[in-house]
């Protein structure tokens, strides 16, 4: 069946809906996930308060008062609040814009999931928009939408849209400055052609307009991820290839944006430099074993982005690679054919928003014998998502005249087949279920034993059990959680009537227990307490993954 343009526009007009359905219905469909509730610690500006457990119990609500913005009366309890949030802030490796939004934000609507995650909705949902507009630039009404639709479907950009972190925010300044730039060259290069119909006050209050709009996505995309420094190189290189005869005005603008960042970097950064654990990105590794590390990575993130989005938490390495290698084939097929096709200045754009930032970051890597291209899945490379998929898209609406309506219709039912399995097969609720177990006896006096020091755990359990009901926690690393029980149950027997022993099996800051560690602890337990019930509970990747064990103060005979 041959679909003609009016009806792929309402096809594209439909996935635009469902894109904005799917991340509406699933702002509180999974519960908090490691990163996220420690963004939320650093959005109340209580990061500093935070101390790790040590070798006692500690009442669990404690953690839960971090958690929240602190009781504020007067301006001076509000000034203290601002100051502490931006001291918690240095010691994090990122800047500070994204945590600045979250914390307005917080104090507008609460610390719910559906609260704390809306603001990246709202991001992403913009992001969509400025993907139509980039899109329009270049190609027309029909490739802004369909650039609309890959990204608002695209499983990995999603995830990210529920996700209480930097990144989605990221993407929105990636379009927004690609998008105020293209438009802003445009105008310089048509501004000599003689349009009755625009007057010259019109198109300079455009060309205003655009500048501002540059100016300020390159300073937010500044403050919010450093790595964006890398991207906004290739802006420049982009103004080198379009528009070389107003370098400097455009070097004015870029300019203008560091300017305005340099008070944060003076301040800031400077003491993050200091605070900074940059050694986990250089594992000591042979010349071959870094460089087919280094490819791994390249090949990992393509598949990742493009092709299997969170998922690649949980499958195994060779599908990974797998999409990664079919992804690199698509991307090198469609710029091969763009440059047959005399599509030469699209296919370069396309590669400088896109491969070509991933090709730098990878020889960076490589030259300073760094691993950041594969962190978190990618994600620290995410700004060259939009431009991998513009690629794409460039070839559909300048070669794939004949196919292209089926290939767009097969990408939009790939990415929601993947959207709605990811959600509908992968729930995270682990902790509501230890909540769950909390309430059946909710004025009985427990100790949660977990094998994690994690402020990611720690701070999970604080959001998600009761804070009203009388919990203790306990939490050590593997090694020494047994001889700590020991010691707490000896000197406090008549504390606890109940066991919640969380057994983790990515402990994080530590390794998970051994047979012989969870014995010892085992047989502490049986000395007072009795076996009531055991299960395992599974998130959406290994750091949700527990077994918990709940033991119950034996009846004297």
């Amino acid at each position: 069946m041959k679909i003609n343009q009016t009806q792929i526009k309402i096809i594209l007009l439909i996935a635009i809906v469902i894109a904005v359905i799917l991340r509406v219905a699933n702002l509180s469909n999974r519960e908090f996930w490691y990163d996220e509730v420690l963004s939320l610690l650093l959005s109340t500006g209580q990061k500093i308060n935070y101390q790790t457990p040590q070798d006692v119990p500690v009442i669990l609500a404690n953690y839960t008062n971090l958690l929240q913005l602190p009781p504020e009366n007067s301006l001076t309890e509000t000034v203290q609040t601002l100051q502490t949030f931006l001291q918690g802030l240095v010691a994090e490796p990122h800047p500070p814009l994204f945590f600045i939004e979250q914390h307005l934000w917080l104090r507008l609507w609460g610390n719910s999931e559906i609260a704390m995650r809306s603001l990246g909705v709202l991001f992403s949902l913009a992001s969509m928009g400025c993907a139509y507009g980039l899109g329009r630039c270049l190609l027309g009404n029909t490739g802004g939408l369909i650039f609309a639709v890959f990204l608002g479907l695209n499983p990995y950009y999603l995830f990210h849209s529920l996700n209480v972190r930097m990144y989605v925010s990221l993407v929105f300044w990636t379009l927004l400055s690609s998008w105020s730039l293209l438009e802003l060259i445009n105008l310089n290069c048509s501004k000599n052609i003689t349009k009755k119909s625009v007057s010259k006050s019109k198109i300079m209050f455009s060309q205003m307009g655009w500048i501002s709009l540059l100016i300020i996505s390159v300073t937010a995309g500044l403050m919010t991820f450093y790595y964006f420094a890398f991207f906004v190189a290739f802006l420049g290189i982009i103004v080198l290839y379009l528009d070389r005869q107003r370098w400097w005005q455009y070097a004015i603008y870029f300019a203008g944006s560091i300017v305005i960042t340099s008070p944060w970097l003076w301040w800031g950064t400077r003491q993050q430099l200091r605070n900074a654990d940059l050694e986990r990105f250089s594992p000591n590794n042979s010349w071959l074993e870094a460089m087919l590390r280094h490819l791994q990575e390249l090949i990992q993130v393509l598949g990742i982005h493009l092709i299997i989005g969170d998922w690649v938490s949980i499958l195994p390495l060779g599908v990974s690679i797998i999409s990664g290698l079919i992804a690199i084939a698509l991307l090198t097929f469609c710029s091969w054919s763009l440059w047959k096709h005399e599509q030469k200045q699209l296919l370069i754009i396309g590669l400088l928003l896109g491969i070509l930032p991933l090709l730098f970051m990878l020889t960076l890597d490589i030259f300073t014998g760094k691993f950041t291209l594969g962190f978190g899945f990618g994600r620290s490379v995410i700004f060259v998502l939009p431009g991998c998929l513009l690629l794409g898209i460039i070839w559909l609406e300048k070669v794939a005249k004949n196919s292209k309506n089926m290939i767009i219709i097969a990408i939009i039912s790939l990415y929601l087949m993947t959207n709605i399995a990811d959600f509908a097969l992968r729930p995270r609720q682990m902790f509501h279920q230890i909540a769950d177990i909390i309430n059946q006896q909710s004025q009985t006096p427990t100790l949660i034993i977990i094998n994690s020091q994690a402020w990611g755990h720690i701070l999970r359990l604080a959001y998600y059990l009761p804070p009203n009901e009388p919990l203790s926690l306990l939490a050590q690393n593997s090694k020494n959680l047994a001889p700590t029980l020991e010691k707490t149950l000896a000197n406090q027997p008549q504390n606890y009537q109940r066991i919640i022993w969380l057994d983790s099996q990515r402990p994080v800051w530590g390794k998970p227990a051994t047979e012989q560690q969870k014995q010892q602890i085992q047989q502490i337990l049986n000395r007072q307490f009795e076996l009531k019930d055991s299960k395992f509970l599974s998130g959406t990747w290994e750091l949700d993954n527990f077994t918990l064990t709940e033991m119950s103060k034996q009846v004297p005979i």
